[in-house]
């Protein structure tokens, strides 16, 4: 089985010891369900609970006001690229024909 590396020195040599995970190089310990939750939190899902990745072709879900333009409800996003880092509470982008390359929220898309 492989264990993930320290968060704190990104070693490999974790071990598990009971509920917890250890590294022996910086003495570091962190809870395996934490571990958990962390990776889950990092992946990206649609309005339907669908996980998102990139390059994906999603569907608009509900129609989203941009200026005085309006987009509608089943207009396809192309080229979906998940963000590292959220802008403003969207984190997803993707082209969106007649609007260019937009921001979004992966909870107003669906696979």
């Amino acid at each position: 089985m492989s264990y993930p590396a320290c968060p704190k020195c990104h070693e490999n040599y974790t071990y598990e010891d009971g509920h917890l995970f250890v590294c022996p190089m910086c003495f570091h310990s962190w809870d395996k369900m934490a571990q958990a939750a962390a990776e889950e939190a990092l992946i990206t899902r649609d309005i339907n609970g669908n996980i998102l990745e990139d390059g994906d072709e999603v569907i608009i879900a509900q129609d989203l006001k941009l200026g005085k333009d309006t987009i509608k409800q089943g207009t396809k996003v192309r080229s979906l690229r998940i963000l590292d880092e959220p802008h403003d509470g969207h984190d997803i982008q993707g082209r969106v024909a007649g609007f260019g390359t937009l921001y979004l929220k992966s909870s107003v898309v669906k696979k």
